[in-house]
C-alpha cells in the first residue's frame, strides 16, 4: 500500500496596494519583528540587571556557593545532624579556609614583594639593553619609559576629593555585597527548597508542575557544574604549584590561588591565570625556567580538557568548546568577569531546561536519567 502524500499548501499571497506580497518574504517579516522581539526583551533585562547588579550578582554568587555547600549539608544531614547546624558548620568551615587563605597570601606577598621588585629592575634593565642592541636608541627608550612615568604620576595627581569618595562607595558597595553574598549562602543552603516551592506557587497551578520540574533539573545541572569546577579547578592549583614549586619559583601560594579562581572560567581561565606564573619565571629566574612553566601550564590544560572534563561533567553538562568559547566572549563583553564567570553554566542550565519543557517523551526520559547521574554521581548512564 502506498503511502499518502499531503502536498503542502502555502497561502495565498495577500496583495498590498495591488502588489501580491510573496510567501518567502511574508515568512521572513514575521520572523524578523519575532527575532527583534526576543532581543529587545534581552537588552531591557541587562539594563535591568545592570541598574541591579549590586544586589543581584551577590545572590548569584550566593547562589553558586550554595551549589557547593549544599551536597556537603545535604550529607551531613543524612549522617544525623540538624540541617540548621549542618549549615552553620560548613559555612563557618568556608569562612575559616578562606581567611586563612588570604593570610597566607598577604604573607607571602610581604615577605617577597621587594625581592621580585628588584628582579623586575634588573629584567628591565635586560630588556633595555636588548632593545639598545636591536637599534633603539638610549634617548628613545628613556622618553618612552618616561611617558609612562609621567601618565603614572598624573593620574595620581587629580581631583583627591573625587578619588577619595569613590573609593568610599566601591569599599560601601563592596561591604554591602559580602553581607549580601554571606546572607544569601546561608539561606539558600539552609531553606533552599522551601523558597523554591514559594516561587514556584507564584505561577499559575497548570504551569507549576513544569516549572517545579524545571527547577530541579537546573539546580542538578548547576550543583553537577560546580562540583566538577571545583575539582577541575584544585588540580589546576595543585598542579602548577607542584610545577612552580619544582623549579624554585616564589609566591607558590599566590599562584596557586589565581589559578585556583582563574579556572572557575572554563577553557581560558587556568591558562590566563597560569601566564602569571609564567612571568613570575620569567622576571625571577629566566626565559628557560619560563619555557619550562609554560610546557607545564600546557599540558596541565591538556589533562583538564581531555580527562577531568568530560569524565565529571558528563553528558549533562558537556558543551561544546566552541560554544564554551562563543558564550564566555558574550558574557565577557555583556558583564566583564562576572559575565564570563556565569555564562558556561547559564548555558548549560538553559540547555536542559529548554530540553525538558520542549523535549519529547523519550529525550525527557534520557534527560531524567542523567539529571539523576549528576545529582548522584553514583549512578551510571
Amino acid at each position: 500500500m502506498r503511502p499518502t502524500v499531503v502536498p503542502v499548501i502555502h497561502p495565498e499571497p495577500q496583495p498590498v496596494d495591488g502588489v501580491e506580497v510573496p510567501y518567502a518574504l511574508r515568512f521572513s517579516a514575521a520572523w524578523a519583528w519575532r527575532l527583534l522581539l526576543i532581543v529587545a526583551l534581552v537588552y531591557v533585562f541587562l539594563k535591568v540587571f545592570t541598574l541591579l547588579s549590586v544586589v543581584l550578582v551577590p545572590v548569584i554568587i550566593g547562589l553558586l556557593l550554595s551549589a557547593a555547600a549544599s551536597p556537603i549539608v545535604d550529607r551531613l544531614q543524612r549522617w544525623g545532624l540538624p540541617r540548621g547546624l549542618a549549615t552553620l558548620l560548613v559555612i563557618l568551615a568556608g569562612i575559616v579556609a578562606l581567611v586563612a587563605l588570604i593570610a597566607l597570601v598577604a604573607q607571602q606577598f610581604s615577605s617577597g614583594f621587594a625581592d621580585l621588585r628588584t628582579s623586575f629592575n634588573d629584567s628591565l634593565d635586560k630588556l633595555t639593553e636588548y632593545l639598545i642592541n636591536l637599534g633603539l636608541s638610549q634617548h628613545q627608550l628613556d622618553d618612552f619609559f618616561g611617558r609612562i612615568r609621567d601618565a603614572v604620576e598624573g593620574s595620581g595627581q587629580g581631583n583627591i576629593g573625587g578619588t577619595v569618595l569613590r573609593a568610599s562607595t566601591t569599599a560601601g558597595h563592596l561591604l554591602a555585597g559580602l553581607f549580601i553574598v554571606l546572607f544569601s549562602t546561608i539561606f539558600l543552603t539552609y531553606d533552599g527548597r522551601g523558597i523554591w516551592q514559594w516561587f514556584v506557587r507564584l505561577f499559575p497551578e497548570p504551569a507549576r508542575d513544569r516549572v517545579h520540574g524545571s527547577g530541579e533539573k537546573a539546580w542538578a545541572v548547576l550543583t553537577a557544574y560546580v562540583r566538577a569546577t571545583v575539582v577541575i579547578a584544585l588540580t589546576d592549583a595543585i598542579g602548577v604549584s607542584l610545577i612552580a614549586l619544582i623549579l624554585g619559583l616564589k609566591f607558590i601560594v599566590p599562584i596557586g590561588v589565581l589559578v585556583f579562581i582563574g579556572a572557575f572560567i572554563p577553557v581560558v581561565g587556568a591558562f590566563v591565570s597560569g601566564i602569571a606564573a609564567v612571568a613570575v619565571a620569567l622576571v625571577t629566574v629566566g626565559p628557560v625556567t619560563a619555557l619550562i612553566m609554560l610546557g607545564g601550564v600546557l599540558a596541565i590544560q591538556q589533562i583538564e580538557g581531555h580527562v577531568l572534563q568530560p569524565f565529571l561533567m558528563g553528558r549533562l553538562v558537556r558543551v561544546h568548546p566552541l560554544a564554551v568559547v562563543l558564550v564566555i566572549a558574550i558574557g565577557a563583553l555583556s558583564a566583564g568577569i562576572f559575565g564570563a564567570l556565569i555564562a558556561v553554566p547559564l548555558t548549560a542550565i538553559i540547555n536542559t531546561v529548554g530540553l525538558h519543557l520542549s523535549g519529547t517523551r523519550q529525550a525527557r526520559r534520557e534527560l531524567d536519567l542523567d539529571v539523576g547521574a549528576a545529582a548522584d554521581p553514583a549512578v551510571k548512564t
